[in-house]
């Protein structure tokens, strides 16, 4: 029964990773959680010193500025793991924005709102064909440009051991999963394209014979540098923005993300693919 003990099941001695976005937020939470089970951690993202200040004091997390909106930019980083490390295990698409938003839209009290013609005209003015096409590029697009360049790195990490394949995990949200706007139609919509590009790589993969799981993790309302560095339980609902109070009454944590990506990328998740997990506290129960 040695087989299935938390130890074997978990364990990611001798596998190396790649986050995205690594260095704050639930990028960071995802890094942790790795490299304390074990694995070595590139992180990545635009800004130096956040990465070099996350990998200070541990061996298993590796510094590596690179822009995922840039085709160079990621072939440079490829280039690193691959001369370093010949394979990539894991590679976790985490980097994201929030966009543009529209506050308004949520206020009934707001002169926007009066009637249908202000609501569109406003909508029409506050936001930008621009804003929406960087967005996209960052929380979407990106995930296609990284997993490709990286997808042969991760075939050979999937030759070390039997029953085990090489895993994708792309960071989308509730908010591609809901029918609600929260104000951010442009953020939502690309957590939406996201969660479909998921399940388009996942299956052409497979039908490819590419041994490369791809999965994704839909978080709830979690402290980021996107929302608040710490949420107390009273202004969950108020960042959520949903129409009914999340049932677990709080933001998620650190061990809620930790323990959702170490089951997908360990021996413990190597049959789960193209599936999004969704860890809300229930927010998706009671949202539409």
């Amino acid at each position: 029964m040695s087989t299935l003990s938390a130890n074997n099941l978990f364990d990611l001695s001798g596998q190396v990773a790649l986050v995205t976005g690594g260095g704050t937020g639930i990028g960071l939470e995802i890094v942790q959680g790795l490299a304390a089970n074990g694995a070595k951690v590139y992180i990545t993202g635009r800004r130096k010193d956040v990465l070099e200040k996350v990998a200070e004091g541990n061996a298993n997390i590796i510094p590596l500025q690179m822009d995922v909106t840039s085709k160079e930019s990621i072939l440079a980083g490829k280039k690193i793991i691959e001369q370093a490390e010949g394979k990539l295990n894991i590679l976790v698409n985490n980097a994201g924005q929030v966009g543009p938003t529209s506050p308004f839209f949520a206020n009934p009290d707001a002169p926007e709102r009066k009637d249908a013609e202000t609501i569109g005209q406003a909508l029409f003015d506050n936001e930008s064909f621009e804003e929406w096409g960087s967005l996209y590029t960052i929380n979407t697009f990106s995930i296609f440009f990284v997993t490709t360049a990286f997808l042969g790195l991760l075939e050979k990490g999937s030759r070390e051991r039997a029953g085990y394949t090489s895993s994708v995990i792309n960071t989308t949200s509730i908010s591609g999963v809901i029918k609600l706007a929260q104000d951010h139609f442009c953020y939502n919509s690309a957590k939406g394209a996201a969660s479909h590009l998921t399940k388009l790589l996942s299956t052409e993969f497979a039908l490819k014979n590419i041994p490369v799981r791809v999965n994704a993790i839909a978080p709830g309302v979690w402290p980021s540098e996107m929302t608040f560095s710490s949420i107390a339980a009273q202004d969950v609902n108020k960042i959520g923005k949903g129409l009914h109070p999340v049932p677990a009454g709080r933001a998620g944590t650190a061990e809620d993300m930790a323990g959702t990506v170490l089951y997908l990328v360990s021996r413990a998740g190597a049959y789960t693919n193209g599936q999004e997990i969704v860890v809300d506290g229930g927010y998706t129960c009671v949202n539409p």
